[in-house]
C-alpha cells in the first residue's frame, strides 16, 4: 500500500466517551416505550425484560471494551468481523449497521416533528424535520469534538432527567410526597401481575427493551477518535453496568409502582402524546402538572441526541469501509479537522430520502425500513458477540498474554455465549406467534424478519464475489498496541 491510510483525530476525551455510552442508550426507548412494556409483561416481567437484556448488553459492552481497547479503529464491530471471523461476514456487518443508522436518523426526525407540534400546532411538520437534520449535520460538519460537545450535553439534560426523576418517585414511594391512591406494592399483587402475559409476553417485549439499549454499542464506533482509547474505553465500559441498573431498572421499578400496569394510559405507546409518557404520568401523580412541557422538551432532546449519534455513526462506519476497501474511496477522505465530510453527505441524503419516504404518506416502505433497521441493530450485537468470542480464542491459542491486553473481559466465555444465545432468542422469537396461527400472515412475518436474510445476501454476495472463508485461528494477526 503506497498511498498514506486517512487517521482520524483522537479528540474526544473520557467524559464525551461515558456520556456517549450512557447518552446513547437514554432515548425514546426509556421514556416513551417503557409504558408498553409494563402494560404488555406486567411490573414483574418487565423488570426481569430489563434485567436480563440489560446484563446481555454489559456482557457485550465488556466484549467490545476488550477488542475496541485493543484495537481503536471507528469501524469497530465491522473491522473485527473481518479480521476474526470472516471478511465478508465484517462487509455485511458495515453495511448494514450503516444503513441501520441512516435510517434512524429519519425515524428521529419524523419523532422529533411529532413532539414538536405540542407547542407549534399549526406548523408543517416537515420544516422542524429539515431544521433538525441540518443541524444534526452541521453538528458532525465542524469537527468530532463539536459531536463530542453536543453530546455530552444532551445526555447531561437526559440524565439529569432520569436522576430527578428517580428521586420525586422515592418521595412518592415512602410517602412523602402525595402520590394518588397508587404508590406501592399492591401495584404488584393486581389482577395477574407481577407476569402478565406469562413467558410469551417477555419475548415480546424483549425487542422493545433491546431498542432502548440500542446505541451503548457506540462506545466501539467512537474509540477511532478517543485520546487515549486503552484507558478510556475501559472507564467508559465499567461505569455502563451501574448505569443500565441505576437508570433503567430503578425506573422501572419506581413507574411500577407507582403506575398500576392496568392503567390504560400506558398501553398508548404512542410518540404523538407525549402526556401518556411513564416519566410524565408519574409527575403528574405528584402533583407536578407543569410538568408535561418540561418532559416534552426532555424526549425532543434524547430524540436529537438520538439522531446525533446516528449521523456520527454512520459516517464514521462508511469511513472505515471505504479506507478498507469496501467502499467507495471517496468516503476516505478527510477535511483539515479530521471529519470524513463525504460520507456526511451520503448518510444525510440517505436519512433525507427515508424520511421524505414517510412525509409522502408512503408509510409501508417506512416501516419496513423500521423493521430492517431495528433487526440490524440485533445483528451488530450478534456479531459483536462472535468476534469477541473468536477473537480470545485465537489470541490465547496463539499463546499471547492475556495481561498485555489493555482491558480484559472477566466473563470469558459465558458473557459472549450468554449474550449471543439471548440475542438469538430475542431476534427469531420476535414475531414467533405468527407462525402459531392457523394462517400465517406473510406479509408481517416478511417485514419483520426482512433484515436477517438482506444481511445473509450481502454477506454470502460477497463470500462467493471474492472467495473469502473463515479465518482460522492460527492465521489471526493482532496489530502492536497503539495507545497514542
Amino acid at each position: 500500500m503506497g498511498h498514506q491510510v486517512p487517521r482520524l483525530c483522537r479528540e474526544l476525551k473520557a467524559r464525551h466517551l461515558t456520556m456517549i455510552a450512557i447518552g446513547g442508550s437514554i432515548g425514546t426507548g426509556l421514556f416513551v416505550a417503557s409504558g408498553t412494556t409494563i402494560s404488555q409483561a406486567g411490573p414483574g416481567g418487565a423488570m426481569l425484560s430489563y434485567a436480563l437484556i440489560g446484563l446481555m448488553v454489559y456482557f457485550l459492552m465488556t466484549s467490545l471494551g476488550e477488542l475496541a481497547a485493543f484495537m481503536p479503529v471507528s469501524g469497530s464491530f465491522a473491522t473485527y468481523g473481518a479480521k476474526y471471523v470472516e471478511e465478508g461476514f465484517g462487509f455485511a456487518l458495515g453495511w448494514n449497521y450503516w444503513y441501520n443508522w441512516a435510517v434512524t436518523i429519519a425515524v428521529d426526525l419524523v419523532a422529533s416533528q411529532l413532539v414538536i407540534t405540542y407547542w407549534f400546532p399549526a406548523t408543517p411538520g416537515w420544516i422542524w424535520s429539515a431544521l433538525f437534520l441540518g443541524l444534526m449535520f452541521l453538528l458532525n460538519y465542524i469537527s468530532v469534538k463539536g459531536f463530542g460537545e453536543a453530546e455530552y450535553w444532551f445526555s447531561l439534560i437526559k440524565v439529569t432527567t432520569v436522576i430527578i426523576f428517580i428521586g420525586i418517585g422515592m418521595l412518592m414511594i415512602f410517602g412523602i410526597l402525595k402520590g394518588g391512591e397508587y404508590s406501592g406494592w399492591q401495584n404488584w399483587t393486581l389482577g395477574e401481575a407481577p407476569f402478565a402475559g406469562g413467558f410469551s409476553a417477555m419475548i415480546g417485549v424483549a425487542m422493545i427493551v433491546g431498542f432502548s439499549f440500542q446505541g451503548t454499542e457506540l462506545i466501539g464506533i467512537a474509540a477511532g477518535e478517543s485520546e487515549n482509547p486503552s484507558k478510556n474505553i475501559s472507564r467508559a465500559v465499567r461505569q455502563v453496568f451501574w448505569r443500565i441498573l441505576l437508570f433503567y431498572i430503578f425506573a422501572i421499578l419506581i413507574i411500577s409502582l407507582i403506575i398500576p400496569y392496568t392503567d390504560p394510559s400506558l398501553l398508548r405507546n404512542d410518540v404523538k402524546d407525549i402526556s401518556v409518557s411513564p416519566f410524565t404520568l408519574v409527575f403528574q401523580h405528584a402533583g407536578l402538572l407543569s410538568v408535561a412541557a418540561v418532559m416534552n422538551a426532555v424526549i425532543l432532546t434524547a430524540v436529537l441526541s438520538a439522531g446525533n449519534s446516528g449521523m456520527y455513526a454512520s459516517t464514521r462506519m462508511l469511513f472505515t469501509l471505504a479506507v478498507e476497501g469496501k467502499a467507495p474511496r471517496i468516503f476516505s477522505k478527510l477535511s483539515q479537522g479530521g471529519v470524513p465530510r463525504n460520507a456526511l453527505y451520503a448518510t444525510t441524503v440517505v436519512a433525507g430520502l427515508c424520511f421524505l419516504s414517510s412525509m409522502f404518506g408512503n408509510q409501508s416502505v417506512y416501516l419496513w425500513l423500521l423493521n430492517t433497521s431495528g433487526m440490524t441493530g440485533f445483528i451488530a450485537w450478534l456479531g459483536i458477540a462472535i468476534s469477541h468470542y473468536r477473537f480470545r480464542r485465537g489470541y490465547m491459542l496463539q499463546g499471547r498474554d492475556l495481561n498485555e491486553l489493555p482491558y480484559r473481559s472477566g466473563f470469558f466465555p459465558l458473557g459472549p455465549i450468554f449474550a449471543f444465545v439471548l440475542c438469538l432468542i430475542t431476534t427469531l422469537g420476535q414475531n414467533y406467534q405468527a407462525f402459531l396461527e392457523d394462517k400465517i400472515d406473510w406479509y408481517c412475518v416478511t417485514a419483520t424478519y426482512i433484515g436477517i436474510p438482506l444481511f445473509l445476501i450481502i454477506w454470502f454476495g460477497y463470500k462467493l464475489t471474492h472467495g473469502t472463508r473463515i479465518v482460522k485461528y492460527r492465521e489471526m494477526t493482532f496489530p502492536k498496541m497503539d495507545v497514542k
